[in-house]
């Protein structure tokens, strides 16, 4: 599960509109054979899809088209986006529907230096999907950004990672045990990809959501900061930038209205003056940090 939408606390983060699929054309799967359905998805034609967003500073540089994918094999004690998590509860997009909405904004992504950010959910966990998306917002000249936990990093092809511009790799931990704590998975997936995309050379953002009680254990934050570091060091220049992101109970509701148990609903946010020491530790192994 990714950071979600709306965890930056810069000033200048907001979202310009929120719309839902509104604009986008859904297909009528029901009238069709489940073989038929299937194969549009591994085909990577059709995808499960949440909704999409016009944002600016959240998701990648400039002003992007972010759109959030169903399904995520990881259960994060604090994720932002709980009615993603099934693939099944998504609505069916096809692929050329969607890059017809990318379409429409690359007078704005143009100006703004900005572009398509594809997010969760887990994004790859459509793979087929994402990598047709990518590639068709390549072709439209297009800046491209997946926003994943690395978890799944071995469903992304080369092919697919060529396509892509920028990654947001959320370390969600620094060890095993925390990891799992946080997130029910391993680490060591993560830490895989994040190395496979310096070797490839695809820019990568780092982002980190400090939670009290969860994340911020001092040694976590240490192993937190040498992995960011050591991507660094595989090939210098690949991590742009780290973001520290200060958990909130913005998705609280979601968690109510879903019927699920919210363990983290006592849990306050760090203070700014812990986020920000948090931030020096990122900072002292020389990675810009925000």
């Amino acid at each position: 599960m990714t950071a979600g939408p709306a965890t930056l606390d810069a000033p200048s983060a907001c979202r310009r509109a929120g719309a839902g699929l509104r604009g986008i054309e859904t297909v009528a799967t029901a009238d069709m054979e489940r073989t038929e359905r299937l194969a549009l998805m591994r085909s990577g034609e059709l995808g499960s899809v949440h909704s999409w967003e016009l944002v600016t500073a959240v998701d990648g540089p400039g002003t992007r088209l972010t759109v959030f994918l169903n399904g995520c094999p990881l259960r994060c004690r604090y994720c932002h986006n709980p009615d993603t998590l099934a693939m099944k509860d998504g609505e069916p997009v096809l692929a050329d529907e969607l890059l017809a909405r990318v379409g429409r904004y690359r007078g704005v992504f143009a100006a703004t230096g900005g572009g398509l950010t594809l997010s969760g959910g887990e994004v790859l966990m459509q793979p087929a999907f994402a990598a047709r998306v990518l590639r068709g917002a390549k072709e439209l000249g297009v800046h491209t950004c997946l926003d994943t936990s690395g978890f799944l990093g071995a469903n992304a092809t080369d092919a697919m990672l060529a396509d892509t511009d920028l990654v947001l790799l959320d370390i969600k931990a620094g060890d095993e045990e925390t990891y799992r704590r946080t997130t029910g998975r391993s680490l060591a997936p993560t830490l895989r990809f994040g190395r496979r995309l310096a070797e490839l050379g695809v820019k990568v953002w780092v982002r980190f959501v400090l939670v009290p009680g969860l994340t911020d254990d001092p040694r976590n934050v240490e192993r937190v900061a040498d992995h960011a570091a050591e991507i660094e060091a595989e090939r210098p220049g690949t991590v742009e930038r780290v973001e520290v992101l200060p958990f909130h109970q913005m998705a609280r509701d979601k968690w109510a209205e879903l019927g699920r148990t919210y363990e983290l609903a006592d849990t306050p946010p760090p203070t700014p003056a812990a986020t920000e020491a948090v931030r020096e530790v990122f900072r002292a192994r020389g990675l810009t940090t925000y």
